[in-house]
């Protein structure tokens, strides 16, 4: 008799098994991580958030197959401080990554500024974990720090042991004809400044050699080697841009110079793919950083046209099909069961780019008030947020708390079994609220900067449905009355292009999603209680940022975190630019015809 019922019982397991989708050997395998992150992508532009006139099917299946979140922020509405915070689990400000001028994103690859060797990324610990590490497509967190070839900054020395892709960013100077993103207002100034000079020169050489007054030849001299530093501090930096920052690096050879932009998007997707193929025997994880949505917009001719939307509808469905590819690549090895796969965008889309050719170059973001490079404004952060993991992940949930892309970190962290002890992290374990086991997240409070400067906190009030937002200063739009800075095309966070207000902005989100309707002490009764505990959240923050420069004046830094996005940091030097070949001769075509 007890024998029937251990064959039975033995039956009943080996039945259950060979009817489980997972296999005994995934169960105990940790599972492959496949993180997909689009450039500038607002979160209206995906169906499954909404918009029913681009069509973005293989986007949608995996939300359909997995986990939505609908409130999913970035920790900064500009790439490289996003994507800071998004590899570290920190506020890009712990790392350096916050900046207290205009320009808050590395502008090039030349420059010294970048992700600091001392940060720690979830690759790195991953790679110490067993996995292998790869990442192919956009970089944009810095290469160089003393000297060419040191590669500091660069995705190797981050824990990715494999690395293909652009180390900076596509951005218009790649493509002819498409204007320049790189400090138009001082090219311009400089470049009329070269040739107000080369004019007076030329005057002055006139009036000396037709005698009519007489000119000091060393005057003349002096003039001629000014013009030509005026002409080479424009011309070299600038209208060489394309040389500089359009490259294409595998791991820390840079095998194009320029890269030929229109063949980026197949390239990037071959090498994606090839990577899964590579490493279906072992854990791996890839974060496949598209180059998309990013200006200048691409031109593939199997997608133009093809949209209700212009050139930028033509991309967004490119980008859709590439998400199919990688997850059809997936499914195809065997590895669905096995593999966290997680889609999202750096930040939201950019209102203000646009041409009156081919229309709209940005993207939308739904009923949320803001865009790119907007502060704490909702367009600029809330993006999509989707994880599928078949068998592990309930299909077709929807989770409506605050979530961060610096959550990846301790959840990637949480799945490899990395139990080590790390600095502070701002980002919290997504797995429960994934899988179902809580309904709250972690995120009572979220610190929302604009460059180094706090702009606005959310508060999730335990017990309560109601998200409300402060906001500390907010960007002036110009013209008045526009929904963005079209004036200066980005909007900045200090001095005279923000309006500081006091007592704070403050909205319900959870009432008032597009931030239109500002409470006050009549429409809410607990304002008074709101300001305060908002303000003491405040306090405990900064008290965990005592290692940080949390003011302009460089002069009495005595932070032990060096800004990474000060002038001195970001501007060229010839001796830290990536070459192919001898500099300043760089150029190289990768052969195509192996990959």
């Amino acid at each position: 008799m007890m024998r029937s019922s251990l064959l039975a019982h033995l039956l009943l397991s080996l039945l259950l098994v060979a009817g489980s989708d997972v296999t005994a050997e995934e169960v105990g395998r940790r599972p492959n991580i496949v993180l997909m992150m689009v450039d500038d992508l607002g979160i209206g532009d995906v169906g499954c958030y909404g918009n029913d006139t681009i069509r973005t099917p293989n986007i949608d299946r995996l939300a359909s197959e997995g986990v939505k979140l609908t409130q999913h922020i970035a920790a900064a509405p500009l790439c490289t401080p996003s994507r800071a915070a998004f590899m570290t689990g920190r506020y890009p400000l712990r790392s350096g990554m916050g900046s207290f001028s205009r320009v808050q994103v590395l502008l090039f690859l030349g420059g010294s500024g970048g992700l600091l060797p001392s940060e720690t990324t979830f690759a790195k610990r991953l790679q110490q974990q067993g996995y292998t590490t790869g990442l192919v497509g956009k970089w944009h967190l810095g290469v160089n720090c003393e000297h060419r070839g040191d590669h500091c900054h660069h995705p190797n020395q981050h824990g990715f042991s494999y690395f293909y892709g652009l180390p900076f960013t596509l951005f218009n100077d790649c493509a002819p004809g498409e204007g320049s993103d790189v400090l138009a207002d001082f090219q311009h100034t400089i470049r009329s400044l070269s040739m107000m000079l080369g004019v007076g020169l030329l005057t002055l050489v006139c009036v000396r050699v037709f005698g009519l007054f007489e000119i000091s030849l060393w005057l003349l001299v002096a003039l001629f080697f000014l013009a030509v530093l005026a002409t080479a501090v424009w011309y070299v930096p600038f209208k060489l841009l394309p040389t500089w920052n359009c490259i294409i690096m595998r791991n820390q050879d840079v095998i194009e110079q320029p890269m030929t932009v229109e063949t980026v998007p197949q390239r990037l997707l071959g090498e994606a793919q090839n990577f899964i193929k590579r490493n279906v025997d072992h854990p791996f994880l890839l974060f496949f950083s598209l180059a998309h949505i990013h200006t200048p917009l691409f031109k593939t001719p199997a997608f133009a046209g093809k949209s209700r939307h212009g050139r930028y509808g033509d991309n967004l469905e490119e980008v859709d099909w590439m998400i199919g590819e990688i997850t059809e690549t997936v499914d195809s090895l065997g590895l669905a069961n096995n593999t966290l796969m997680y889609f999202t965008s750096d930040h939201g889309g950019h209102l203000e780019d646009a041409d009156p050719l081919i229309g709209q170059k940005g993207g939308w973001n739904s009923i949320y008030k803001g865009g790119k490079a907007m502060g704490g404004w909702e367009g600029g952060i809330r993006v999509p947020g989707i994880f599928r993991w078949p068998g592990r992940l309930a299909a077709g949930r929807v989770v409506d708390e605050p979530t961060s892309l610096m959550d990846l970190y301790p959840t990637l962290k949480y799945l490899a079994e990395d139990t080590q002890a790390d600095r502070q992290l701002d980002g919290y374990n997504l797995m429960p609220l994934l899988e179902g086991r809580t309904e709250r997240s972690e995120h009572e409070f979220m610190f929302h900067y604009c460059g180094m400067y706090l702009n606005a906190v959310r508060w999730h009030p335990p017990g309560s449905d109601s998200i409300f937002k402060v906001h500390f200063f907010t960007p002036n739009f110009s013209p008045p009355g526009a929904g963005g800075c079209y004036d200066t095309k980005v909007c900045m966070c200090h001095g005279e292009y923000v309006t500081h207000h006091d007592p704070p902005l403050l909205y319900d989100l959870f009432h008032d999603p597009s931030e239109s309707r500002p409470l006050t002490a009549d429409t809410e009764p607990r304002y008074a209680e709101i300001l305060e505990r908002t303000a003491k959240a405040v306090e405990r923050h900064r008290n965990t940022l005592t290692d940080i420069q949390t003011s302009g004046d460089t002069n009495t830094d005595a932070a032990r975190v060096q800004n990474q996005l000060t002038w001195s940091k970001i501007l060229w030097r010839p001796w830290l630019q990536p070459c192919c070949g001898t500099f300043p001769f760089c150029g190289c075509k990768e052969d195509t015809t192996l990959i």
